[in-house]
C-alpha cells in the first residue's frame, strides 16, 4: 500500500520527467582538450575517455572518447542528464615507460565545475594542457578493460 510519501515521491518524478522533455534532470555538456607526451615527444594513439563522475553506487556515465592525433593532442566532448551539476573527469589511457607490463597506466583528471555547459553543445572547453605521461601520477591505476 502507498503512503502519502510515496505519492508525492511519484508526482515529484513524473513532473521532473515532463518538465526536462522525458529525461531526469536538465542535459549538461563539457569538452576538454589537451596534449599528451612521452619522454617529450607526443604521444600519438593514447585513449581519453570523458565521464560524469558519479560517486557512490551508481556507475560513472560515459560522456565519449577520442584517442590522442599524431602530435599527441586530444579533444572530447560529450553531454548527459542530470538533476545536480555534472562531476566530469577524464581518464587517460597509456603505455608510456612502461615495457612489458601488463594492462595500461590509467590516471585521473577532475574537470572544474565552471566548464559545464547547459544543453548539449558546451561552451567553454577545459584545456588541460601539456601533460607528460614518463612521471608517475598520485591516483594512477592499472587498467586493463576500458
Amino acid at each position: 500500500m502507498f503512503s502519502v510519501k510515496h505519492f508525492v515521491f511519484i508526482c515529484f518524478i513524473t513532473v521532473a520527467y515532463g518538465a526536462f522533455g522525458g529525461t531526469i534532470g536538465r542535459t549538461q555538456s563539457i569538452a576538454v582538450k589537451g596534449a599528451l607526451t612521452c619522454d617529450g615527444k607526443p604521444a600519438s594513439g593514447v585513449l581519453v575517455k570523458l565521464f560524469d563522475d558519479d560517486r557512490g553506487l551508481d556507475s560513472d556515465d560515459f560522456l565519449g572518447s577520442t584517442k590522442t592525433d599524431f602530435k599527441g593532442e586530444f579533444i572530447v566532448s560529450g553531454h548527459t542528464a542530470e538533476i545536480t551539476t555534472i562531476d566530469p573527469k577524464i581518464n587517460i589511457y597509456h603505455d608510456c615507460n612502461d615495457g612489458a607490463k601488463p594492462c595500461q597506466r590509467k590516471f585521473t583528471i577532475g574537470i572544474p565545475d565552471k566548464y559545464v555547459s547547459s544543453g548539449k553543445t558546451p561552451t567553454k572547453t577545459y584545456n588541460a594542457g601539456i601533460l607528460e605521461l614518463a612521471g608517475r601520477f598520485r591516483n594512477e591505476q592499472r587498467d586493463c578493460i576500458h
